[in-house]
């Protein structure tokens, strides 16, 4: 299992901006698709992005597409996620996860969970 700690939440306004960073611990970081999942309060997990185990694939919601954008440095052990045109439905915990195979967008197959990060955006 990897371990995955996400940073970079915190109050922004509407169409604002933030990059969340998700450090992953291991040397098989590269083994791993990644994926960025949100939840906002009362309502359940939802697949916010996702990046192949070599980055050269993506896959988003359709509520963000066009906003946000992940991307990966397999060298840093690290995946992003930059947040742009910010709105306050995008209010959320943020989970990073990983899954040791191919690219996913179903939560159930990612084995390994950050902490999350909060994301308040203020209208």
């Amino acid at each position: 299992q990897v371990q995955l700690v996400e940073s970079g939440g915190g109050l922004v306004q509407a169409g604002g901006s933030l990059r969340l960073s998700c450090a992953a611990s291991g040397r098989t970081f590269s083994s791993y698709a990644m994926g960025w999942f949100r939840q906002a309060p009362g309502k359940e997990r939802e697949f916010v992005a996702a990046i192949s185990r070599s980055g050269g694939s993506t896959n988003y919601a359709d509520s963000v597409k066009g906003r946000f954008t992940i991307s990966r440095d397999n060298a840093k052990n690290t995946v992003y996620l930059q947040m742009n045109s910010l709105k306050p439905e995008d209010t959320a915990v943020y989970y990073c996860a990983a899954r040791l195979a191919f690219v996913a967008m179903d939560a159930q197959d990612f084995g390994s969970w950050g902490q999350g990060t909060q994301v308040t955006v203020s209208s």
